[in-house]
């Protein structure tokens, strides 16, 4: 497996793995890579094994170039995760758990690739000890993380055993102060990430928190029962989601769009890969709620409701998240994961890096800047209102 590990890390670089006489080789094609890096390589592993202070383990450098191969790619994406890394993300995409035990603290990337809060959870440790909506975690029990680009990941390790401490170390940018903060971990009921009502003039409101599992089914059921009462027009709020699941954003997407293509993926070859809807669409008037904070599968969304001209988005752009990671495991159990493919919405705009523009831009007032988008007053919320005034316009 070991020839299959290094062709799969990197397989622009190594082009061949052999062993003679006792010695393991790699060989690189030469329009690839230069001379002088492959000597350096050589010249750079011979000065620690003979120079450094302490015996080295041969194999801890070679994990090391591994790692740093993917991190050379400064995609905040593409990871090259450790045994126990790897056991703690395949744990979490394995489950879907009804309650779980940690601080109820949802995070996200920033553009840094730095791990950031988002609104934690009612009635959560994390919310009792005063962790607020985008302070950045800088460690766990003293541990660097600014390195690990994978929110899983980090969610695994504020996991633990219930009535046990984990020691978060916080930076909090609006003070221009770094501390830590004591939380108890405590059972955690998984809450529901869609919410939804009725507002004045028959507007149906539908809050999604994240795409997780079932959200689509959920959010068809009722968006189907405001429909039955009456609704005239209905509003979609992504504000504050960090996305989720790709198959339940199009399932979503499906039920509100006309036929036609919701999202296409292309990889490096060129490769595309399409979504579509079918006939059926929903028949109202939409817009769609957006801030910074709305990314990945938030963005399938509304770049596919602007682009049919399907409604109207306001607020502010998104983050501008668009590309498709793929896992590799090995057999020594380390794994890979590797950013494959870029996102499109039906008209051809790739969303990474790029976010997607509301039709109408609103920002909320200055004192709300740190504060989760549920806390604020529904009359100062001023891109709901706008929204709200939109549709009543219609």
């Amino acid at each position: 497996m070991t020839a299959i590990i290094c062709f799969t890390v990197s397989a622009l670089l190594f082009v061949g793995f052999t062993y003679i006489n006792g010695r393991y080789s790699l060989s690189f094609e030469k329009s690839n890579v230069t001379r002088s890096s492959v000597q350096k390589f050589n010249e750079v592993r011979s000065i620690l094994q003979k120079s450094f202070y302490e015996e080295i383990d041969t194999n801890k450098l070679l994990e090391g170039a591994i790692s740093g191969m993917a991190d050379s790619l400064k995609d905040p994406y593409t990871v090259y995760y450790n045994k126990d890394q790897m056991k703690a993300f395949t744990d979490m995409q394995r489950h879907t758990e009804d309650e779980y035990v940690g601080v109820g603290l949802p995070i996200m990337l920033d553009k840094n690739g730095i791990i950031t809060v988002l609104e934690p959870f009612d009635d959560s440790p994390a919310k009792a000890a005063g962790i607020r909506q985008g302070d950045k975690i800088l460690k766990i029990d003293g541990k660097d993380i600014t390195g690990l680009r994978d929110e899983a990941l980090v969610a695994s390790m504020i996991k633990g055993q219930e009535n046990t401490e984990t020691v978060l170390t916080i930076l909090r940018q609006s003070e221009n102060s770094t501390f830590d903060v004591r939380v108890v971990r405590k059972k955690i009921k998984a809450i529901r990430n869609i919410r939804s009502e009725m507002l004045e003039n028959n507007i149906a409101y539908i809050k999604l928190k994240m795409f997780d599992e079932n959200i689509s089914e959920n959010f068809i059921s009722q968006l189907n029962k405001l429909v039955e009462q009456g609704a005239k027009s209905v509003i979609i709020d992504v504000r504050d989601n960090p996305g989720g699941l790709y198959n339940e954003v199009v399932s979503m997407a499906d039920r509100i769009l006309p036929k036609g293509t919701i999202v296409y993926t292309e990889d490096r070859q060129g490769k595309k890969n399409f979504q579509k809807s079918d006939a059926t669409e929903l028949n109202l008037p939409i817009a769609v709620l957006t801030n910074g904070n709305s990314a990945s599968a938030s963005e399938i969304l509304a770049g596919a409701i602007k682009d049919f001209k399907k409604g109207t988005l306001i607020g502010t752009k998104t983050f501008g998240k668009g590309l498709v990671q793929t896992t590799y495991s090995f057999d020594d159990g380390t794994g890979l994961k590797v950013t494959i493919a870029r996102y499109f919405t039906p008209s051809g705009v790739c969303i990474h890096g790029e976010g997607i523009k509301p039709d109408i831009e609103i920002k909320l007032p200055d004192k709300y800047k740190d504060t989760p988008v549920s806390a604020i007053p529904r009359e100062d919320d001023l891109q709901l209102q706008k929204a709200i005034q939109v549709l009543q316009d219609r």
